[in-house]
């Protein structure tokens, strides 16, 4: 794009597709996003993606098409036009400056040689690899983006320390649930662990505990007051086994939620430490509270 466009439609309500979405948003465009899905980020927990629909119509005017199906796009010198059909089936055009499709990624696996040498791909076109990252050919190891799993940075990050160590003779591990996401709209979302729809597949009693940022000193002193903490622990053990969080700065805070979860802490070890004030990561704190007895102390 050579200018700011008036208004952008995005096919896609994922997470490329929100963040881009945003910036242009900020700019001062209208956006559309075209979801074939009834909801945007549709991988997070539910209540991550009720919050961050409600806040980007709220502060950006974002407009959601949900249970869409794109069928095609036509494109001119001044307009896009994008048709789909509705939930009922019905075909409707939407016209725009300009169209972005994110509706996700693929591995760029292509010519690079892998048949020449024997390494197998599977049918989304990812190398297949087993526990120790191996591939189908002695000697060669895959990470990243061209194997299953998340395509996240810190991810392949993990993985290449994960190789280099076996290489070593040592014995590494990598708890793939505990690779943190994050969606680096504003509020920024970031989540790790089970959502709670999947703990309820899995049959898994738990407990939530939950802390709005409108009651945080410090959202409140920078007026940033969107969102919320929300935890999942068993409901037995009382073990944390999904932090979800939408607001100020959870791209950082997710870590606090990944140390523990990785020693596997309680809802009430968390709940017991003591948090700086005025800060935001004290309403981590406070959804621990929230989580073991509703005992939130600034709700």
């Amino acid at each position: 794009m050579t200018e700011v466009p008036k208004h952008l439609i995005i096919i896609g309500g994922g997470v490329i597709g929100l963040e881009l979405g945003s910036v242009y948003g900020r700019l001062g465009s209208k956006v559309t996003v075209v979801e074939f899905m009834d909801r945007i980020i549709p991988g997070m927990d539910g209540a991550l993606s009720k919050e961050l629909q409600r806040v980007l119509k709220k502060n950006l005017s974002f407009e959601f098409l949900f249970k869409h199906k794109v069928t095609g796009t036509k494109a001119s010198a001044k307009e896009v036009t994008v048709s789909a059909l509705n939930s009922k089936d019905e075909k409707i055009e939407i016209k725009g400056d300009y169209c972005l499709v994110a509706v996700g990624r693929k591995p760029y696996t292509d010519n690079l040689g892998l048949e020449k040498i024997g390494v197998k791909l599977d049918n989304r076109g990812r190398i297949e690899t087993d526990d120790h990252l191996k591939t189908s050919v002695d000697g060669i190891y895959a990470i990243g983006d061209v194997i299953k799993g998340a395509m996240l940075a810190h991810k392949a990050e993990e993985e290449g320390v994960f190789v280099a160590e076996q290489m070593a003779g040592q014995k590494p591990h990598i708890n793939y649930n505990l690779i943190p996401g994050v969606v680096y709209t504003w509020p920024e979302v970031a989540a790790v662990g089970y959502t709670e729809e999947q703990l309820k597949e899995q049959g898994k009693k738990y407990k939530v505990g939950s802390f709005p940022f409108k009651a945080s000193g410090r959202a409140r002193a920078s007026m940033d007051t969107d969102g919320f903490v929300k935890v999942l622990a068993d409901e037995t053990t009382d073990e944390i086994l999904g932090v979800h969080m939408i607001g100020p700065r959870t791209a950082d805070m997710i870590a606090e939620a990944v140390v523990a979860m990785e020693y596997r802490a309680s809802a009430e070890d968390i709940s017991r430490m003591s948090h700086a004030h005025p800060t935001f990561t004290e309403s981590l704190k406070e959804a621990c509270l929230d989580a073991t007895g509703k005992r939130a102390l600034h709700i």
